[in-house]
């Protein structure tokens, strides 16, 4: 399962235990680092920053070592995601096609800022720089379901969907 996928199905709060086990089940693996990330950020949705100096211990290496992995990947989260996580594409195809005016209508729209999460939990702002729909620019991604040639009329249509509760 993705991080993608992880910020949708992830029920389960944070567990220390169950976070300790998921390390020690994947620490054997060659290039553990990676798995152990991805088990942690499907089964919580996030990774938490108190298994990061277990992890460094786990397999000898240094904390920043693993803060840079768990870092420079995206879809690795730090945080639990909001309720519905919404990704605006930021490809130059998408921004020749008013993907920038778009991405100004959801912030004001979702009263967040891009990268952040809204203040009551329900909304994630991202950037993805590619989703692979030139062809139907300006594209988006809402809880994992692709949309193009998005106008703010239709995000609009989209989130009041998902607000009420639609899939």
């Amino acid at each position: 399962m993705s991080g993608l996928a992880a910020a949708k199905s992830a029920v389960r709060s944070w567990d220390k235990d169950a976070a300790l086990s998921i390390v020690q089940e994947k620490k054997s693996l060659d290039g553990a680092l990676m798995p152990i990330l991805h088990a942690l950020n499907d089964e919580f949705g996030y990774v938490d920053a108190s298994i990061v100096p277990v992890i460094a211990d786990e397999l000898n290496l240094s904390r920043a070592e693993v803060h840079g992995v768990l870092s420079f990947y995206h879809d690795f989260r730090k945080e639990p995601a909001g309720r519905h996580v919404v990704k605006i594409c930021r490809a130059e195809a998408c921004q020749s096609m008013q993907g920038r005016e778009l991405e100004e209508h959801i912030k004001r729209h979702l009263k967040v800022e891009l990268g952040e999460t809204s203040a009551d939990k329900k909304i994630c702002f991202e950037a993805v720089y590619c989703l692979g729909l030139c062809a139907c620019a300006p594209s988006m991604m809402v809880d994992g379901k692709l949309h193009g040639r998005v106008t703010p009329e239709k995000f609009d249509r989209i989130m009041a969907q998902k607000m009420a509760g639609a899939r």
